[in-house]
């Protein structure tokens, strides 16, 4: 499956590599379909422009389990990129070389390059653990005991506060601009959309549905429902 053919032109004449690879999911278990972390490097690479392919991985049929694939992803997880020799595993490093090696969804200075990999590893390493757990109580694999909710609500808290007080007269997490930081950030927001954790966070919930309003998402979410053989409802 071949995506950005119009782009392919744009992006050898930029020194881009005319073709990239992305590994990721051809089904999902219901209750992970639309949550995957290879829908974000999708994202990006629809918001970039770029030309690249899909290969599909039949997760629930044990693909990943081959020993071809643990050479793509050391931890045996999805997704993956293949671009110009280079093999990346993990989503936010795979959003950060995008940018960096295309120009695109990052700022044009230093200084605001660096702010981009600050918040894509909040999001990442700050924001995702807890709203994850909080996401897994809800969903009752983590017990019923509510002083666990509590804990994991007021770390919730503490973190999108943080992020609140960031957007602050600001459009995106960088200034004016939409980046890999904001994709990230949505992409981990998404745990929370149907609680109420964002609820006192009005920035916060302002950056998660604008992110999600945009046509590069729409696009993601028509292409992974196609992929995966579901109705993309089911995607949330």
């Amino acid at each position: 499956m071949t995506r950005g053919v119009s782009a392919c032109i744009l992006g050898v004449e930029e020194g881009i590599s005319p073709m990239l690879t992305l590994h990721a999911f051809a089904n999902m278990f219901p209750g992970g379909v639309g949550e995957t972390k290879d829908m974000r490097v999708q994202w990006a690479l629809e918001e970039m422009g770029l030309p690249y392919e899909v290969r599909a991985w039949d997760y629930l049929g044990g693909e990943l389990e081959r020993p071809e694939f643990a050479e793509l992803s050391p931890f045996r997880q999805l997704p993956a990129l293949e671009h110009d020799g280079l093999v990346l595993s993990e989503s936010a490093a795979i959003l950060i070389h995008l940018a960096e090696s295309s120009g695109r969804l990052t700022p044009p200075d230093p200084h605001g390059r660096e702010h981009v990999r600050q918040w894509c590893f909040a999001a990442m390493a700050t924001v995702a653990p807890t709203l994850s757990m909080t996401a897994m109580y809800d969903a009752g694999f983590l017990g019923a005991d509510g002083k666990a909710r509590e804990f994991l609500t007021g770390l919730a808290r503490r973190w999108l506060g943080g992020v609140e007080q960031r957007l602050q007269g600001r459009e995106w997490l960088t200034g004016e601009d939409f980046t890999v930081a904001d994709l990230c950030l949505a992409g981990v927001l998404r745990e929370a959309r149907d609680n109420e954790l964002m609820d006192d966070f009005p920035a916060v919930r302002s950056l998660h549905d604008r992110a999600h309003a945009r046509p590069a998402w729409r696009r993601t979410l028509d292409l992974t429902a196609e992929r995966m053989g579901v109705d993309r409802a089911a995607l949330g």
